[in-house]
């Protein structure tokens, strides 16, 4: 039985399409917009960290992932930003995760504490994380575990969003950040997934609608899209480029809807002179009556050596009328 279902689950493997297979492709061929400019919401409660927004992709192409205030799954755990990698020949996504130190996530800037490498926007002491009032958003009335320390950022300030590639960001992982991506880690918690569903339901956080510049750019708390934990973006990290090429299998796709209307039109065409023969028969079933007629000029032709014959008759047809007339006397 497990057999048959292994067999069955390499059938339907087999079965999905290329095409279905090749969108991901074509998602990470184009690199994904400039980071946007916004500031962060207040820090909802103690324990709350800061997870920077990011762009994402989906079925109608990148989309923004607010940035937002999230619940540690433990005492002690730091989170390491998702980023997009270039690999040589496409990008690729690089999931984030929760550790107890902050690993590479490609030396983009996300901001708020996140200049590149590492983190300055806080710390776990005795249980409690403590927040540097420099980078976030905290109000010192509520939350006492604060110090304020500048943040000097080494790193080249911009707002782009990606590692490598043409235009991307050159940084390497260095020996402590390597280290720190070979510990255990723990994914993205249930909130935070729920968060990005969300935010992949909104239109209006298509780059394509918002250019770059969208409406919901960070929220107090994840998932909650909404209210006035809500902070609008200020503007564009760059000018927004619409892609100029939706990829090799959209490509494809338009060429089969093409060959696919070709076809059509070339059916279209095709019945018409189908029937075209059959125009012929109808024509001679209404001609046939007709028929007799070509049949009768056929047999004088063939009588034609009978002519004399016939023209003989005549000359008995004027004895028929005498006899008639004899015949009344």
């Amino acid at each position: 039985m497990r057999t048959i279902r292994l067999l069955l689950l390499a059938f339907l493997i087999l079965a999905i399409p290329a095409t279905s297979m090749a969108q991901f492709g074509v998602s990470i061929m184009i690199a994904p917009p400039a980071l946007p400019v916004y500031t962060q919401p207040m820090l909802p409660a103690p324990g709350y960290l800061w997870t920077p927004g990011y762009w994402a992709y989906g079925d109608e192409g990148y989309f923004w992932v607010p940035g937002t205030w999230v619940m540690a799954p433990e005492v002690g755990l730091l989170w390491t930003p998702g980023y997009w990698g270039w690999g040589g020949n496409a990008f690729a996504w690089n999931e984030g995760y929760w550790g107890p130190h902050i690993g590479f996530y490609g030396g983009v800037n996300y901001g708020f504490g996140y200049g590149g490498v590492g983190y300055q926007g806080g710390y776990w002491n005795n249980g409690a994380f403590n927040y540097n009032r420099s980078v976030n958003n905290v109000n010192i009335t509520n939350i006492h575990n604060v110090y304020n320390k500048t943040v000097i950022n080494e790193t080249t300030v911009n707002h782009v969003s990606y590692n490598g590639g043409q235009g991307g960001i050159t940084a390497r992982p260095t020996g402590a950040e390597e280290t720190a991506g070979h510990e255990q880690h723990t994914p993205a918690t249930a909130l935070q997934t729920q968060h990005v569903h969300a935010a992949s339901s909104n239109h209006a956080l298509l780059a394509s609608v918002n250019h770059g510049r969208p409406a919901i750019a960070a929220t107090a708390k994840p998932a909650e899209l909404g209210g006035s934990g809500v902070v609008a973006a200020k503007a564009a990290g760059a000018t927004y480029k619409a892609p100029e090429n939706k990829g090799p299998e959209n490509k494809a796709a338009a060429t089969r809807s093409n060959e696919s209307k070709a076809a059509e039109n070339k059916a279209a065409r095709a019945q018409p002179a189908a029937r075209q023969p059959a125009a012929p028969r109808t024509q001679a079933r209404s001609a046939s009556p007709a028929r007799p007629a070509p049949a009768a000029h056929a047999q004088p032709q063939a009588r034609q050596p009978a002519a004399p014959r016939a023209q003989s008759r005549p000359e008995s047809a004027p004895r028929a009328e005498k006899k008639a007339p004899g015949g009344k006397e």
